[in-house]
């Protein structure tokens, strides 16, 4: 997808007020100069700033550019499904996460999305199980955030 430059600005224009808002609330440290607002502050003047600039580039062009473009694999049905299928996933992880489990809604996941991008069954499914235990080792003794069990739960304690 290509996204005018002028639409990007715009964005980060708005980006930096909101956090500029945003910050107002943020209490100042008695007895220093800068406080937790000073940071994020910063940031968002440089957002503001740099998205201002972007426009400007753009305005001074002049050109006919569309605002947006959708690229060429937009119009094949199977690049859509596989898209589609990331954010259907995504939601259905937030949803089902608690009741299934990390380990059967990931190691799912997993598997749907690399079949729909084209790995066969000999491929995908090794692959998803193991990413999901990988992935739950790392988090679980590495980071040591405890993953939801849900329907496991019963089995493993």
């Amino acid at each position: 997808m290509k996204i005018n430059d002028a639409l990007s600005g715009a964005a980060l224009v708005t980006l930096g007020a909101v956090v500029l808002w945003h910050i107002q609330g943020f209490p100042p440290m008695p007895g220093q100069k800068f406080g937790p607002a000073w940071f994020p502050g910063m940031i968002a003047g440089g957002f503001i700033a740099c998205g201002a600039l972007l426009v400007a580039s753009r305005l001074r062009a002049a050109t006919s550019e569309p605002l947006l473009a959708l690229p060429e694999w937009s119009q094949r049905a199977r690049p859509v499904a596989s898209v589609a299928s990331v954010i259907a996933g995504l939601l259905l992880y937030v949803f089902a996460v608690d009741t299934l489990g990390f380990h059967i809604t990931a190691g799912a996941l997993l598997l749907v999305w690399s079949r729909l991008l084209g790995a066969s069954w000999r491929l995908a499914l090794p692959v998803s199980i193991a990413a999901t235990v990988v992935i739950h080792l790392a988090f679980y003794k590495l980071l040591k955030v405890p993953l939801p069990w849900g329907l496991l739960e019963r089995v493993v304690f």
